[in-house]
């Protein structure tokens, strides 16, 4: 963010309409419009078959194992949240004179209105995704004996692995009971020496069953809304490939539909006139009254995520006028960064003497 003094001017505080090559002095600043962030989150499953994939059946009774490596993709969660950027239509310039107390204006990164003497506005953050941490996997081969690493043929080191598998779980299960012939002295030699045994059952294990690494990854998506949407398609999404461009018939489609669910009173003859009035003197600064809508993303006939939020685009702006800052007392504004509303409005009083 930017914290801009204003500039002096030859006319009391105003707000005018910015036009691209306007000149005159003061700050140009924007109020928000809303876009829609998506974030999918795709979980992909790398399949890798073990060394000894084809004897799973035979030596460990294990069907239908599969004998070729593969990825799948799956959508886990699809997950949206309202993003405010300037809305190039809401563009306006402030213009201060020596009279004004407006001493300080703070603008967002892309030039939105956050404050007027104050700072910005505290808005709750929205949760950012972290993938879970990998645990690593136990190398086989550290526990693959002698005799297994010279046996004359793959046959014969699946069978003296097998056979090693069972011995680890026999062994673990006389822990259990209580009935090895060497038993830990107390309960965390027990678990470390279960741990141990797990290991080597599952190291062992996956050179038959294989091994699946399992990642989470977010994509991330921005809808602009200028306009109601009705069943847009938002991106497409193939079992074998993932998320894929729009123009790929390969993938299912997912689509996003956006209502407009503001509902703004018709205006009066006396507001209209006074509106007309407004327009020509435009002394003070413009805020936004957000409107609402409500946005949902659809496969097929799944509703996969229903989201009711502020739409400024939607609404409509209003004017405050210029007289709450004089050098009466101090006015200090704070606008929601999100809806470009106010937020928090204060005046302080000067004291009496």
């Amino acid at each position: 963010m930017a914290l801009l003094a204003c500039l002096p001017a030859a006319t009391q505080t105003a707000t005018g309409r910015y036009a691209a090559g306007a000149g005159g002095e003061g700050t140009v600043y924007f109020l928000p419009r809303t876009v829609v962030q998506v974030d999918v989150l795709v979980e992909k499953r790398h399949y890798r078959p073990g060394q000894f994939a084809r004897y799973a059946e035979r030596y460990l009774r294990l069907k239908d194992v599969p004998q070729k490596e593969t990825c799948s993709y799956r959508v886990v969660d699809v997950r949206q949240t309202p993003v405010a950027v300037a809305d190039t239509a809401k563009a306006f310039r402030l213009r201060f004179d020596a009279r004004s107390a407006a001493a300080n204006i703070l603008l967002a990164d892309d030039g939105r209105l956050l404050a007027i003497n104050d700072r910005a506005a505290d808005m709750p953050l929205p949760t950012q995704f972290a993938p879970a941490a990998k645990t690593p996997r136990p190398d086989p081969q550290q526990y693959l004996s002698q005799d297994i690493l010279v046996a004359g043929s793959e046959a014969k080191m699946a069978e003296l692995t097998s056979e090693e598998i069972f011995d680890v779980r026999e062994n673990r299960a006389l822990l259990v009971k209580g009935q090895a012939d060497f038993m830990p002295k107390d309960g965390r030699q027990l678990e470390l020496m279960l741990q141990e045994l797990d290991r080597e059952n599952q190291a062992l294990t996956a050179l038959f069953a294989g091994t699946t690494d399992i990642d989470t990854t977010l994509c991330r998506l921005f809808v602009e809304v200028p306009q109601p949407l009705e069943r847009q398609l938002l991106f497409r999404f193939s079992a074998e490939r993932g998320m894929m461009p729009k123009d790929d018939l390969g993938g299912e489609p997912y689509y996003i539909t956006v209502s407009n669910r503001t509902e703004l009173p018709k205006a009066t003859p006396e507001q209209t006139a006074r509106a007309a009035k407004r327009k020509q003197v435009e002394n003070g600064l413009y805020v936004n009254v957000a409107g609402q809508m409500t946005s949902l993303v659809e496969h097929g006939t799944q509703r996969l995520d229903e989201q009711t939020m502020p739409a400024p685009q939607f609404g409509s702006v209003e004017l405050l006028a210029g007289a709450l800052f004089n050098k009466k007392f101090t006015t200090r504004l704070q606008l929601n960064p999100l809806t470009g509303g106010i937020h928090r409005l204060q005046a302080d009083l000067p004291e009496e003497k």
